[in-house]
C-alpha cells in the first residue's frame, strides 16, 4: 500500500466533549488511533493544528497549501490525507488543487460525529481516505467522505448532519469505496496548477456579498470600502442582480477589485442570459463568472488570483484560466 503522511488540521474528527458542546482538541496520532489501517500500509503523522474549522483564516489555509508541497517533496511519499473540519473543507481542498500539480493524491476527509461515539463516521471516512489515496494517480485534490470520492473543485457541503455531507450538485458521482477497493466511475477536469503563492504578511480581503429581493449596493460598497481586493457576488437564478448593483460592480472593477459572479442555486451554470441587471450587464461590467462554483470555493478562487500578482488585467485572466477545465486527466491505477 506504500507510504501515506496524515496531516492534522482539527474539526469533528478530532472534537471531544468541552462541557457545554464539542471542539477539537486531539491529536493526529489520537485520530490515527481510533481507524483501522489497510494492510502493508505505513501512516506518518504531521500535527498541523487543531481547530474547528469555522475559526480557520487564510493563514491557515495557506499554511496547510505549503506543508502540502513540503511533504510530496518527498519522493518516498506515495500520497497525503488531510483530516479537516468539514464546514470549510470545500474551501480548503480547492485551494490546494488550484496549486496541486504532482500525480500523486491529496485526499481530505474529516467526520460528521465527533469522536469516540458509538456511532461515529470518522474511522470509516479516515479508512476510505487512507485507500484512496494509495490506490489512485493523476485525479488531484479528492473528498472521501461516507463511502464516496469527490474530485475537490465544485463539491461542497450539502448536509448539515448527515453523514453523506457532501456532493458536487452539478456533476456526477467521482467515485466510491467499498469492499476494500476505490471505484472509479469518471475522470475529473482540471486546468493547469498554479504556482505556489508566497506567504503573505497580510492575505487579500476577499468578501462575498449575496443578492436578494430588496437588496442593494450598500453591502458591497462597504466591502470596497473596507479594503476588499476582490468580491464575490452571489447572484440570484443564473446570475442576476439589479441595474443598480451593477453600477456598484462597474465601479469596484474600476478601482482594481476582482470582482467574481456566482448564484445562490445549488446546481448549474451562471449563464449570461439576463439583462436590466441580470449576469448579461454584471459581466459586461467586469464581473468574472464562476460556472459551476459557488460561493466558497470562487472566494478560494479570486483569493489564489490575487496572491499571483498585483496586475488587476493579469489577475483577471488568471481567475478566468482557473475556472476553465482542461480536458480529462490521465487517470493511472
Amino acid at each position: 500500500m506504500g507510504r501515506i503522511v496524515v496531516i492534522s488540521t482539527g474539526g469533528t474528527i478530532a472534537s471531544r466533549w468541552q462541557g457545554s458542546g464539542f471542539a477539537a482538541d486531539a491529536d493526529g496520532n489520537e485520530v490515527i488511533a481510533t481507524a483501522p489501517l489497510p494492510e502493508d500500509m505505513t501512516v506518518e503523522v504531521v500535527d498541523l493544528f487543531s481547530v474547528n474549522s469555522p475559526r480557520l483564516t487564510t493563514a491557515h489555509q495557506l499554511t496547510l497549501l505549503r506543508t502540502v508541497h513540503e511533504v510530496l517533496a518527498d519522493p518516498g511519499v506515495d500520497g497525503i490525507v488531510v483530516t479537516h473540519g468539514t464546514d470549510t473543507l470545500e474551501e480548503s481542498a480547492f485551494l490546494v488543487d488550484l496549486h496541486h500539480h504532482d500525480p500523486r493524491p491529496v485526499v481530505f476527509t474529516g467526520s460528521q460525529r465527533p469522536m469516540g461515539t458509538a456511532d461515529g463516521d470518522g474511522p470509516g471516512n479516515l479508512y476510505d481516505a487512507l485507500l484512496t489515496a494509495a490506490t489512485t494517480r493523476g485525479l488531484g485534490v479528492l473528498i472521501a467522505f461516507a463511502g464516496r470520492v469527490h474530485a475537490a473543485r465544485g463539491t461542497v457541503k450539502t448536509q448539515a448532519v448527515d453523514l453523506d455531507a457532501f456532493a458536487d450538485p452539478s456533476r456526477e458521482l467521482l467515485g466510491k469505496v467499498g469492499f476494500g477497493k476505490v471505484t472509479l466511475l469518471r475522470s475529473p477536469r482540471r486546468p493547469a496548477a498554479l504556482p505556489l503563492p508566497a506567504m503573505p504578511e497580510l492575505p487579500p480581503r476577499v468578501d462575498v456579498v449575496m443578492h436578494h429581493a430588496d437588496a442593494d449596493p450598500v453591502l458591497l460598497n462597504a466591502a470596497v470600502e473596507a479594503g476588499a481586493r476582490g468580491i464575490v457576488l452571489i447572484g440570484t437564478g443564473a446570475g442576476n442582480a439589479t441595474p443598480e448593483i451593477v453600477e456598484a460592480v462597474r465601479a469596484a472593477v474600476a478601482r482594481g477589485v476582482l470582482v467574481a459572479l456566482t448564484t445562490r442555486v445549488m446546481a448549474g451554470p451562471v449563464t449570461e442570459i439576463y439583462t436590466h441587471g441580470g449576469a448579461v450587464d454584471l459581466v459586461a461590467a467586469g464581473a468574472v463568472p464562476t460556472g459551476t462554483l459557488r460561493a466558497g470555493q470562487a472566494r478560494i478562487a479570486v483569493l489564489s488570483a490575487l496572491l499571483a500578482t498585483d496586475d488587476t488585467a493579469e489577475q483577471a485572466r488568471i481567475l478566468r484560466e482557473s475556472l476553465t477545465p482542461a480536458g480529462p486527466v490521465l487517470v493511472e491505477a
